[in-house]
């Protein structure tokens, strides 16, 4: 049973165990559907409020000898405090987590909580116990018990269109305010697909801008303003020698 996990897309999703815990997995299995596809702030309010007794756990499944709830309108629960802290416990771990990663987890919902049975350690009470009104020592399978270890495993995430169409109708459900949410955060990312178009149109105008002026800097030709004047200076030394000449 310890091989059983969360089987789609990890990416998205931050996890959080525990493994080899000393509590009912029973317990922990009530708890863990009382949690599942919640906020995670009302999750951590749920689990208050069973450690303080003000609020029982349904018990849909293992609820023999357990009495019916006026709460939960008839139905079987009780007040499992043990197996809260340790979901609880499991939980903060994945908001710290999440948190690691640069998102708030608190913003979150539990897509995945499941508990699982993982090692069954054979208990033998004491000899003294045992040869108690039996005038003997050994083992009796009347005083055999054992202890069994259990796991817990919880994920939490983001509404995102990677989660399967059941976890997003559960987290809706459970979660009116989630429905907002979603609509928001889609609002929110189309303006900011807008806004970071209109920067790149900001951005490619003044490149065009900029290449206009720059054909300018190859017009000055003064080259040949500055040769013109050196043409008469020749011809006036040419004068001058022919006006010498006849002189000898």
């Amino acid at each position: 049973m310890s091989n059983y996990s969360y089987n789609l897309d990890r990416q998205d999703v931050v996890f959080a165990k525990l493994y080899d815990i000393n509590v009912s997995y029973k317990s922990l299995n009530a708890v863990c559907n009382a949690i599942r596809y919640r906020n995670v702030n009302d999750a951590m309010r749920v689990l208050d409020q069973v450690i303080a007794m003000e609020m029982p756990i349904l018990y849909k499944r293992y609820n023999k000898k357990i009495g019916a709830r006026s709460e939960l309108g008839g139905r079987k629960g009780r007040y499992p405090q043990k197996a809260a802290k340790e979901v609880k416990k499991v939980l903060a771990n994945a908001v710290a987590n999440a948190g690691n990663k640069g998102l708030s987890g608190e913003s979150m919902f539990v897509v995945h909580a499941s508990s699982n049975k993982t090692i069954v350690v054979s208990r033998n009470p004491s000899r003294g116990s045992l040869a108690w009104g039996r005038g003997m020592y050994g083992r009796s399978s009347i005083n055999h018990s054992d202890i069994e270890y259990a796991k817990i495993e919880i994920g939490i995430a983001d509404i995102n269109e990677k989660l399967s169409g059941n976890m997003k109708y559960f987290i809706k459900k459970n979660n009116p305010s989630a429905k907002a949410s979603s609509k928001s955060a889609q609002k929110k990312a189309a303006a900011t697909k807008k806004e970071e178009h209109k920067h790149d149109e900001k951005a490619a105008a003044p490149k065009k801008e900029e290449a206009k002026p720059a054909k300018p800097a190859s017009a000055p030709k003064q080259a040949p303003e500055s040769s013109k004047p050196a043409a008469p200076k020749r011809e006036e030394h040419a004068h001058e020698a022919a006006v010498e000449k006849p002189k000898e």
